[in-house]
């Protein structure tokens, strides 16, 4: 039992659908993507930076070169400063009434200016003492921890650091997941701290972590909002300046939502308990002062001067302080920046959860659904339809929907919707198919056009293999037109060359005129879209109308007879041209009585129009898809009713005639009882294309209708007059002279009027 062929396609795009889905799901699972999907996660970083607003109560303070000189040269200090200057920034904070200030700089060493101190006279106390006490003084102050794998002194939290910790609830089921990222951070898994000097982590307000992860391929993306340390939820620089702000240190874990609640704030997490961060860009976004602006500031405000900033400027602002002169400050990659300072990780963790903007990853599942549905459309797409130019079209306009869900989401929702993945699916699928249709439907395809190419023009070729159903391998029946063409008295130039040139040369001479003319006429039909049926000698059967159906089936058959007729005369002049290719001197033939009227090549042909079989006949083994029924039998009479009427070449029936505009000029001719077919028809003769024909042609078609007229009505006189006229403007009109014969006999010899039956002519001859 044959398959059909919608549950082959079925069946085939189930298994490609299967087969692609496994794999993208399981190599997407195993991280195959996760490279090429963070750069297009930059991109959509880079695009959008602008877009978000800097929040306006974080402000950071920068220690940069002109600092440093700056320094030199007003206060007489070297570098490193002396912590005088961080207690002076502190003590201008302070009297700000800023929410906190975070110092990202480890101050693991003590003072070198701790045996020689003198600054302001405070004798009493040592260098690292006066930066201590101004922290302790303002309260609020935030020193650093740094865990690691090389650098750290201790793996316990000292006993007698007494500082704030997150309380964590319900985080039991990620839990260890913050506890794996320090261990990941090193190859022994032994995570150390390292602390600032005992004087300023006891003076401090927190101790705030500094230590973050990169993703896999060595970019900061996420920042994690405490890290477990000797069991204890040590916050990170930016939770602990809420903290230090007034924030509560109880945190929640909200395992169906996958986000840290914090009071009123939510911190999306990933699997590993780390949030997205929502970058704006560089860290000039925040407007940041200078460390010399401050200290000038706290300067002129001592010296009861207008201060270049006002301590009001900082109040209630969380506050960030770090070093950015060149070689002093911890340089990350970020997708912003690939120098990007460490201080900006944390700025950006701070302002996300002021303004509540994280990113959000979709959920695996929508992921998994978006690869699917991926695939599934370019599969179905590619499968269901056979025109590349749509297939092409719609995987691009696929790409071009991922690509602007991905970058709506993000810019939109906040929403971090995987691009790389689903793209690379409907590459892949594109080409998976592609190939499995050039396989397969390409082979069909390449098989109709090597089939049909000797007997159908390209462009039906192209229609049957865009629309195969088109193409009715069993055979039907539909309105059509037929053309049977034959060269007059062909045998008897085919007996002539052979006598002129001689049992050898003949039949190649033969050959070659005749492959020639069958060439020439077979174009032309290809090129009107017809179907050339078979050979048989000189003679061409041919249809339109099929396989592919036309509406002016009628119109395309008669253009292809009037262009064989013009075609026929120039072939003429290329045979006879001794310069000429395909030159034979055939004029040794015109005065055999063989060629008529000078010309060694005369086409007949007749055309008809009806209902027509058309299909594949034969056998198994052996078809040909051709035509049959009576319409077919009497476009095949018609070719030889030619030489009855003397035509020019050119006849075709009523039904023809019927289906045609007045794009063509015809003139009628009298009604016949053909050879096998008892029903009278009209017969017409095809001149010429009126947009061609010259006046002659058009003014005799004026006359011979009035003449035909008058014919028919059997006023054999006037008629005779109007086809003595036509004859006198052209001698070699031997269809008027014929007509012209009958008016006489009939003038000599009335026919009777039951006789006369309407002037149906009953022909004998085939």
């Amino acid at each position: 039992m044959k398959i059909p062929e919608t549950l082959k396609k079925a069946v085939t795009a189930s298994i490609i659908i299967v087969i692609l889905s496994l794999g993208f799901i399981l190599t997407y699972l195993g991280g195959l993507y996760d490279f090429l999907e963070y750069k297009l996660y930059d991109f959509r970083v880079n695009l959008f930076a602008s877009a978000a607003r800097a929040s306006d109560d974080i402000i950071l303070i920068l220690l940069d070169q002109d600092s440093i000189d700056w320094a030199q040269r007003e206060r007489g200090w070297g570098w490193p400063w002396p912590r005088e200057a961080y207690a002076e920034i502190t003590d201008y904070l302070n009297l700000g009434g800023a929410n906190s200030l975070a110092f990202d700089v480890l101050f693991t060493e003590p003072s070198i200016y701790n045996t020689n101190y003198n600054t302001n006279n405070n004798n009493d106390k040592n260098d690292d003492e006066v930066f201590a006490s101004s922290a302790q003084d303002f309260g609020r102050t935030i020193q650093i921890v740094v865990f690691s794998g090389q650098t750290g002194s201790t793996d316990q939290w000292p006993g007698d650091l007494n500082k704030p910790f997150f309380e964590l609830r319900n985080f039991e089921t990620i839990r260890s997941e913050f506890e794996k990222l320090n261990q990941n951070a090193t190859n022994t898994g032994q995570i150390k701290a390292l602390f600032p000097i005992r004087e300023l982590r006891n003076s401090a307000g927190i101790i705030g972590n500094v230590t973050g992860w990169a993703d896999s391929d060595n970019i900061f993306r996420r920042n994690n909002l405490f890290t477990i340390f000797d069991g204890k939820a040590v916050p990170g620089l930016s939770a602990a300046s809420l903290i230090m702000g007034g924030a509560s240190t109880e945190i929640n874990y909200n395992q169906k939502k996958n986000q840290i609640e914090w009071g009123d704030r939510v911190i999306p997490v990933d699997k590993n308990g780390r949030s997205i961060l929502h970058f704006r860009g560089d860290l000039d976004r925040y407007h940041p002062y200078w460390a010399w602006q401050i200290l000038q500031s706290a300067q002129d405000y001592k010296n009861n001067r207008e201060p270049l900033l006002n301590p009001e400027d900082f109040a209630g602002r969380y506050v960030f302080f770090g070093f950015y002169a060149q070689g002093l400050y911890d340089v990350f990659s970020s997708p912003v920046n690939s120098l990007y300072p460490g201080v900006g990780i944390h700025v950006t963790m701070l302002d996300n959860i002021l303004q509540q903007d994280f990113i959000r990853e979709s959920p695996l599942p929508v992921n998994i659904i978006l690869i699917l549905a991926t695939i599934i459309l370019i599969v179905m797409l590619a499968l269901i339809n056979s025109r590349i130019v749509l297939n092409v079209g719609g995987t691009v306009i696929i790409f071009v929907l991922l690509m602007g869900s991905g970058l709506a989401a993000y810019r939109y929702f906040n929403l971090w919707i995987p691009m790389a993945a689903p793209m690379f699916a409907a590459l892949i699928s594109f080409i998976t198919t592609a190939v499995y249709n050039y396989a397969t439907e390409g082979r069909k395809k390449r098989f109709i056009k090597s089939a049909f190419s000797q007997y159908l023009s390209p462009v039906v070729i192209d229609e049957i293999i865009a629309d195969p159903k088109k193409l009715n391998l069993g055979g039907e029946t539909r309105d059509m037109t037929a053309i049977f063409t034959d060269i007059q008295k062909f045998s008897s130039i085919s007996e002539i060359l052979q006598k002129e040139y001689g049992e050898e040369n003949g039949p190649r001479v033969l050959v070659n005129l005749l492959n020639l003319y069958l060439t020439e006429m077979s174009n032309i039909i290809l090129q009107n879209k017809g179907t050339i049926d078979k050979y048989e000698g000189d003679a061409i059967i041919a249809f339109f109308g099929a396989p592919v159906w036309s509406a002016d089936h009628a119109a395309l058959a008669c253009r292809s007879a009037i262009a064989m007729k013009k075609r026929e005369a120039e072939i003429y002049d290329l045979i006879m041209d001794p310069a000429g290719e395909f030159h034979i001197p055939l004029f040794k033939l015109m005065n055999s009585g063989v060629i008529r009227s000078g010309r060694p090549l005369y086409t007949r042909l007749g055309v008809n129009s009806g209902k027509m079989v058309v299909g594949n006949m034969g056998t198994p083994n052996k078809m040909d898809y051709t035509i049959m029924g009576n319409s077919v039998n009497l476009a095949a009479r018609l070719e030889g009713v030619n030489k009855q009427y003397n035509t020019g070449g050119i006849l075709i029936s009523e039904y023809t005639k019927d289906k045609i505009n007045d794009e063509f000029v015809c003139r009628p001719l009298s009604r016949v009882r053909v050879v096998g077919i008892n029903t009278p028809l009209r017969l017409y003769e095809l001149l010429d294309l009126r947009e061609e024909a010259p006046a002659e042609i058009l003014d005799m078609e004026k006359s011979w209708k009035q003449g035909f007229n008058a014919y028919e009505n059997q006023d054999f006189m006037a008629a005779k007059n109007i086809f003595t006229v036509i004859l006198q403007k052209n001698a070699n009109d031997s269809v008027a002279k014929l007509y012209l014969d009958r008016c006489n006999k009939f003038i000599a010899n009335p026919p009777a009027q039951e006789a006369w039956d309407d002037g149906v002519d009953s022909l004998t001859e085939k």
